[in-house]
């Protein structure tokens, strides 16, 4: 039976609405995630941030960030008929995996993203989302919608801190008062009109531990990150070369870096995660940077499948080992695995391990 007279005209009334949400809710927790909460569309102020961001070119290579004009902070825009947006927070702390600060102690280790280390949270959230939709769509009559999860050109961080799931952070990460910021965002689009949620006042304060531990000074003022210096655009979204100056600096990071939100005062309030799907897969949160650095490119794709981290591509993997092995401790069995790929095909590999080469010579 449907939850909504769906022969009502007119459209539905308050008390119809409220219990859709309130279901809508109840269904997301039952999926597996930790919070949903509603939005309208308003994000001015956001739009005039992103404006001011791309204008100072922070974005770097990540041409698409300004592809869309209007529709990132228009999501009506981009899906017609748009009136709410249902965010949806799935946490993914990995509780089994080897503390990240040992391992961004241990130079031997690579250090790969919390996020990552597991099942691609894309088709996670996508599946569940998917299924949420499905089950709003079973109650009422049919409507508008689409999901989200990074796939589409909206801001989803401002979104969910007008639905009520945290406040973007000087890192700016959302973070939960509750569940600190080691979440998945995603989205649907609807055009039902739910009732909205209260957002959440920012509660940073005068805290700016993230500012003072980010490797490279990424964040060059609060609420902004110059990406083009940011670990995590180093060795994700950029497919050039490393610029020098960063190199020292990324230490054992061959995937993604964490440390903005490692040192935040607020993620002593974050729980592990119990889905399986965030399990580190083959040792990913322990390995040593020799062992990966010796993978062939069959075993890159076969052990990166259904991992976010086969997005980079081989070569890439290859340039961020090199480099977290230049700023390894010096030993011979460093030295053989760089040497191993001196002559390797790509001149970015080579490039990096002369590099990674030049920073164990005597000085």
């Amino acid at each position: 039976m449907s939850l909504i007279d769906t022969t009502a005209n007119p459209p539905y009334t308050k008390v119809e609405l409220h219990g859709l949400t309130q279901q809508i809710k109840q269904w997301g927790s039952e999926l597996g995630f930790q919070q949903i909460g509603i939005s309208d569309l308003q994000l001015q102020e956001d739009e005039q941030h992103l404006h001011t961001w791309l204008a100072k070119h922070y974005h770097g290579d990540m041409d698409y960030m300004a592809k869309h004009g209007r529709n990132r902070s228009h999501p009506d825009e981009l899906i017609p008929g748009t009136l709410r947006v249902i965010s949806a927070r799935m946490d993914y702390w990995p509780g089994t995996a080897q503390s990240a600060k040992q391992a961004l102690q241990d130079d031997q280790t690579a250090y790969i993203s919390r996020y990552a280390l597991g099942r691609d949270y894309h088709k996670v959230l996508r599946h569940r989302l998917a299924q949420l939709a499905e089950r709003i769509s079973n109650a009422i009559r049919p409507h508008t919608y689409r999901v989200f999860v990074d796939s589409g050109p909206i801001l989803e961080k401002a979104l969910a801190r007008n639905a009520g799931l945290g406040w973007i952070g000087k890192h700016t990460n959302l973070i939960n008062r509750h569940a600190g910021s080691w979440f998945f965002l995603g989205e649907i689009l609807t055009s039902l009109p739910l009732p909205i949620d209260t957002s959440v006042t920012n509660h940073c304060g005068t805290c700016t531990a993230c500012i003072e531990i980010c490797p490279t000074q990424a964040i060059v003022a609060p609420y902004t990150v110059d990406a083009r210096r940011c670990i995590s655009y180093l060795t994700i979204e950029l497919r050039d070369s490393i610029p020098i100056e960063f190199r020292n600096a990324i230490g054992n990071r061959i995937y993604g870096c964490d440390d903005c939100q490692l040192f935040c005062p607020w993620n002593k309030f974050a729980k592990a995660s119990d889905e399986s799907d965030f399990t580190p897969r083959h040792r990913l949160d322990k390995s040593s940077l020799i062992e990966l650095f010796s993978w062939s490119e069959d075993e890159f794709l076969k052990k990166t499948e259904g991992s976010a981290i086969r997005r980079i591509g081989y070569e890439c993997w290859l340039r961020n080992i090199a480099v977290a092995l230049g700023n390894a401790q010096r030993s011979d069995t460093v030295i053989n695995a760089l040497q191993s790929r001196l002559h390797h095909e790509s001149q970015m590999v080579q490039e990096h391990v002369i590099w990674a080469l030049e920073q164990h010579q005597p000085k």
